[in-house]
């Protein structure tokens, strides 16, 4: 087998229209594009967003208040549920990364209270709530902000 015999398989394939060759064709006089209008002259695009003159959806929707995405804090969360099955008594970001809690060990979390906990830890986060604060004091752990 050479590359220059190979050719795709039966039916994989069709030939390229023809347009504007004339009315034996089939796709002759005006190619295919309609009689008049702004697509059937060339230099036409039909963009995604355009909707023909009509006022575009960006432009009806009505926009009211504020976002403050550029300096919002997004925490990662992690359950008190989730320290119980640790096996380790001092849980810090790099802790929650390599068991898989947490995506990034750089990113700020944030500790909740969901759960129980019966093994003393000491833990550090960014962000505690106040019942993972609780709990984690009430079975003799301690509890770090950074």
């Amino acid at each position: 087998m050479k590359l220059g015999q190979l050719k795709p398989t039966e039916g994989a394939t069709h030939s390229k229209k023809r347009v504007g060759r004339g009315h034996g064709s089939g796709l002759g006089r005006n190619a295919g594009r309609g009689d008049n209008g702004y697509h059937s002259r060339s230099g036409s695009k039909h963009r995604a967003w355009f909707e023909g003159g009509q006022m575009p959806l960006h432009r009806r929707v009505p926009k009211r208040g504020f976002s403050n995405f550029l300096f919002k804090k997004e925490f990662q969360v992690v359950n008190i549920s989730d320290l119980e099955l640790l096996t380790v008594d001092t849980i810090d970001s790099n802790v929650l990364k390599d068991n898989g809690l947490v995506k990034y060990s750089m990113r700020p979390i944030k500790v909740l209270g969901n759960g129980e906990l019966t093994k003393k830890l000491n833990v550090t986060a960014n962000s505690f709530s106040t019942s993972a604060k609780e709990k984690i004091e009430k079975a003799g752990g301690s509890v770090t902000e950074q």
